[in-house]
């Protein structure tokens, strides 16, 4: 792998090549030419062979040389166009790659702003499912750019950019179980029930908003196993010792003949995802498609909700 001082080495040998003279040579790196012949001279020692012949009249390269700098200088012009590319979107705040995380399933209308970030920006655009109990891990250490999540977030790192509209709380429950047939579900009764939650590295508030510990009426709710992802719980809930909380969405993409979604009364707060970025890595592209998601859903449903990223 390349450092610093093999890059600096590089770009003297093809410098040199060109000038064929010390002097021209430390004008067009801005250095001295002391530090033109060091530069050659630890090439040269890396290499393991004299890549410049020097008199006192002239300057050339070996022939080996020669067919050194040839044969590097695609290398090296195309990693100078990539840095002075990367310099570019860095002053302008864009990415040329947008990584976004999600959990279990993808509303169309994010895709739907995917494609059009993509068309109107040039940018790849690239989603990957997260764990259910790690909501927040892949995008604080920088493998994803943002990831759509449900609230709560009270992560202080964390800009929440997009606020998409709230949903209904399903029970999932499996088909034979005794609560199948009900039609709706009153909160209090998960009082009985074993229900399972995310197991991960979430913070313990956002965990219990997904398994609330206890009932409305501050009935304990037992919850003795925890699920990596949403599919993982639906599988355990279909054998009949487990219930779980869900949004609708969820229970529309996650249609299973073993599993049915029920109505679920009294618990407080609907269901709410939201798109979420590292604040310190806030950029243009990521609040483009804040304001897509934004357009879209006020296209789409007569919920419109959302607002610009907090500062």
């Amino acid at each position: 792998m390349m450092n610093q001082v093999h890059v600096q080495e590089l770009e003297c040998l093809l410098v040199l090549a060109e000038e064929l003279h010390f002097g021209r040579t430390a004008a067009r790196l801005g250095c001295s030419q002391s530090r033109v012949s060091q530069l050659i001279a630890a090439l040269e020692r890396r290499v393991g062979v004299r890549l410049v012949e020097r008199t006192s009249r002239r300057v050339a390269l070996s022939r080996f040389g020669a067919q050194f700098a040839d044969e590097v200088r695609p290398a090296y012009d195309a990693l100078a166009t990539t840095l002075a590319r990367a310099r570019e979107r860095a002053a302008s705040g864009t990415l040329s790659r947008v990584r976004v995380g999600f959990h279990a399933s993808v509303y169309e209308e994010l895709t739907e702003a995917f494609r059009r970030l993509r068309g109107g920006d040039d940018v790849a655009m690239e989603l990957s499912e997260i764990p259910w109990g790690s909501p927040f891990t892949a995008v604080r250490d920088g493998r994803l750019d943002a990831v759509v999540v449900e609230a709560p977030v009270h992560e202080p790192e964390l800009t929440i950019g997009f606020r998409f509209p709230p949903e209904d709380r399903l029970l999932a429950v499996a088909a034979a179980h005794p609560l199948a047939d009900a039609g709706r579900v009153d909160a209090e009764e998960l009082a009985g029930l074993d229900v399972l939650h995310p197991s991960g590295d979430a913070p313990d508030y956002w965990t219990a908003a997904q398994a609330p510990r206890a009932t409305p009426a501050g009935v304990p709710v037992r919850s003795t196993t925890g699920v990596s992802s949403v599919h993982e719980g639906l599988a355990r809930v279909a054998g009949g010792e487990y219930v779980m909380l869900v949004c609708r969405p969820l229970s529309e993409r996650a249609l299973r003949g073993d599993v049915r979604y029920l109505p679920l009364d009294g618990l407080g707060e609907p269901s709410r995802m939201v798109l979420v970025w590292r604040t310190d890595r806030t950029n243009r592209q990521l609040t483009a498609l804040a304001g897509l998601l934004h357009e879209t859903f006020h296209r789409t449903t007569a919920r419109p909700e959302g607002h610009p990223p907090r500062p």
